[in-house]
């Protein structure tokens, strides 16, 4: 059965009206169209990337004069 064949609800139990079955229908697609999907943010490019130019802080420690040299 494909996904356009099957339905969007299905009772398992019980026996709703169709108002109950017309508001949990109303939840559902007001939940649904809630998550919208957030758009991508857009790629930088890297040579405009100023915050990429700027040297991440020193911390004290052992090895840090060694780790001082190296890039990013």
């Amino acid at each position: 059965m494909s996904d356009a064949e099957k339905p969007l609800l299905r009772v398992v139990r019980g026996n709703p009206s169709d108002a109950e079955l017309a508001a949990l229908t109303a939840v559902v697609a007001a939940a649904s169209a809630a998550k919208a999907p957030e758009k991508p943010k857009p790629r930088t490019s890297w040579w405009g990337d100023h915050a990429a130019s700027l040297r991440k802080p020193l911390h004290p420690g052992e090895g840090a004069w060694r780790a001082s040299g190296f890039p990013g």
